[in-house]
């Protein structure tokens, strides 16, 4: 049976599901921009059996509210620590994908002795530049013009362009995913993301193992600094993997999922 819980949270309502409690292991899951959790719903069903896994509704997503104009990264890991709080884990391996990867950094910053071991998939460590802090001003504007308009083009590029045929259900049923997003959420997503520093410095501290996935033909982040940001981790796995653009958790699910179940594995050694 899932289980779907919610906390409040600063006075607002965060929500989250936990699943095999009675397991040691836990791993917790942070979905990406204008998703929800049920983006790792066959994860769950998969790990739940072996290993207790919490995922969250980031604040102003799935069924978390809103908070205020502006979430940053760092009030993203209060919450997520809030919910850890809540289900009673002390440490937890965090993976996160893309802004969840960005908040993840900021708990690792925030909160280093809670992690056993910090994922990033399709997400880097670096700040925006002033280039990339454009676009998404640019973008606030589009989503307040045109807010369903953006989410439909915005999700099939995420998609490599040689599984974009095939993969056309799940990339309506993303699109259907994020289209629950309202436009202030994601717009403080934005602004919040806008307003990150670099976390290179944490990777650097890390003391805890990291793993890296990302697609060769990510259109969001060059492969060069893919790999860079595994060299900065003490211990680190990177994961590159040929035809996938942004969305390997789906675009290749089959091979994600047990690399992932390995990891938390080798972090609880």
């Amino acid at each position: 049976m899932e289980q779907h819980k919610t906390i409040v949270f600063e006075g607002h309502t965060l929500h989250y599901r936990d699943e095999g409690r009675e397991h040691i292991p836990t791993l917790v899951l942070l979905h990406g921009y204008m998703q929800s959790l049920d983006i790792w719903s066959s994860y769950i069903l998969s790990y739940m059996r072996t290993m207790h896994v919490l995922s969250i509704d980031l604040p102003g997503h799935g069924y978390s509210e809103m908070f205020d104009d502006v979430h940053t990264m760092d009030f993203m890991a209060a919450a997520v620590k809030a919910v850890l709080d809540d289900a009673g884990v002390e440490q937890c391996v965090m993976v996160g994908h893309s802004m969840g990867g960005y908040v993840a950094l900021a708990f690792a910053e925030a909160y280093p002795h809670h992690l056993r071991g910090l994922g990033l998939l399709h997400s880097h460590a670096m700040a925006d530049t002033e280039a990339i802090i454009e676009r998404r001003m640019a973008t606030c504007e589009q989503v307040n013009r045109n807010r369903a308009g953006y989410i439909v083009g915005f999700i099939p590029p995420l998609f490599d362009i040689s599984k974009r045929t095939t993969m056309a259900q799940e990339i309506k049923d993303l699109q259907d995913q994020c289209l629950e997003t309202k436009a202030e959420s994601i717009i403080a997503a934005q602004r919040g993301m806008a307003q990150r520093p670099s976390r290179v410095h944490v990777l650097q501290k890390l003391e805890v193992p990291s793993m890296f996935i990302y697609g060769k033909n990510d259109p969001r982040i060059p492969l060069e600094l893919a790999v860079s940001q595994a060299m900065v981790a003490h211990h680190a796995e990177i994961l590159l993997l040929d035809n996938v653009a942004h969305m390997a958790h789906l675009e290749e699910r089959d091979y994600v999922k047990p690399r992932i179940q390995n990891f938390v594995s080798t972090c609880y050694l």
